[in-house]
């Protein structure tokens, strides 16, 4: 099949990119490297760099390439940034990612696959979210999120385009950005390699679902097979942040200063969410364990950068 996978230079959708080559399958990806880095680019990709709010030539490549599947990941992920400017935070997340609807309604595009939120769309929550789950988001990110959810209902229901929205629980793994906000593992990481203190904002004791990477490409290539709706994908456990900090010292083999600072806006409490939709259709679990994919993620960062 011919796929297009926007944002695919970023961390998560360039291995997305080399799962589905592997798989055989034409990819075409798009993406203004932003935050995406030219070096995850799989040279078997054909690469546009391109803004997805630019619908003129955005519609200049799918007029190309014609494609069966649009993998929608390119986003202003993140959340502080969206407190900060929701309407920045909108222009992509809403604006742009509607330009990408339209034209595959247009192009008669099979399905689209799209990265949605776990944590950021259902708010705080008590216990295991769930599909059912009320969503009340508390950050510009999560509501942006939501709100394309909804538009993907409505250009199924009134042009039968097909999609999978995935709501991601906090991934991590190889490439993630570790000069971002988003992404307390490469953080750390990167600051536990540099002799940097980590530094927890709160009291460390706030939870997330951590997913590895590889688990979330499994997703995405299920999603290509699998019916349209929305589907969590996470591992169902909470881990906290002081956790987090005792699996980095046992991955590093290193104890290292801990600086606790005031809480952010716009984050929740804590979250973690169900996977059970996602086995019973898609056949999906996670097979990759916390501890093995922090020290997964640990040596990359100390391989590539110390």
């Amino acid at each position: 099949m011919k796929i297009i996978v926007t944002g695919g230079a970023g961390f998560i959708a360039s291995h997305i990119v080399d799962a589905f080559l592997r798989e055989g399958h034409e990819v075409f990806i798009i993406d203004d490297l932003s935050s995406g880095r030219r070096e995850n680019i799989n040279p078997n990709a054909t690469f546009y760099h391109m803004d997805i709010r630019k619908r003129s030539e955005l519609e200049e490549i799918f007029s190309l390439v014609q494609p069966d599947i649009v993998d929608h990941h390119a986003a202003q992920i993140n959340v502080r940034r969206s407190v900060e400017d929701p309407v920045y935070d909108a222009s992509i997340n809403i604006i742009g990612t509607l330009n990408i609807l339209e034209l595959s309604r247009r192009y008669g595009v099979k399905k689209v696959i799209f990265a949605s939120t776990g944590g950021a769309i259902y708010g705080e929550v008590d216990g295991l979210a769930d599909e059912s789950t009320p969503t009340l988001p508390i950050s510009p990110y999560g509501a942006s999120k939501r709100a394309v959810e909804i538009y993907l209902n409505y250009y199924n229901t009134v042009f039968g385009l097909n999609y999978v929205a995935l709501r991601y629980a906090n991934v991590y793994g190889p490439r993630q950005d570790p000069f971002g906000e988003a992404g307390v593992i490469a953080i750390f990481s990167e600051r536990i390699l540099s002799g940097k203190p980590c530094i927890i904002y709160g009291d460390g004791e706030q939870t997330r679902d951590y997913v590895y990477v590889m688990d979330v490409v499994d997703a995405n290539i299920k999603a290509l097979t699998c019916p349209t709706g929305i589907y969590n994908i996470g591992t169902s456990i909470e881990t906290s942040v002081n956790q987090l900090i005792e699996f980095l010292k046992e991955a590093s083999g290193r104890d290292f200063p801990v600086i606790y600072d005031a809480p952010r806006q716009g984050e929740v409490r804590r979250i973690a969410l169900s996977y059970k939709r996602a086995n019973e259709v898609l056949g999906w679990k996670p097979n990759i364990s916390l501890k093995d994919g922090i020290r997964e993620t640990f040596q990359y960062f100390a391989n590539i950068n110390h």
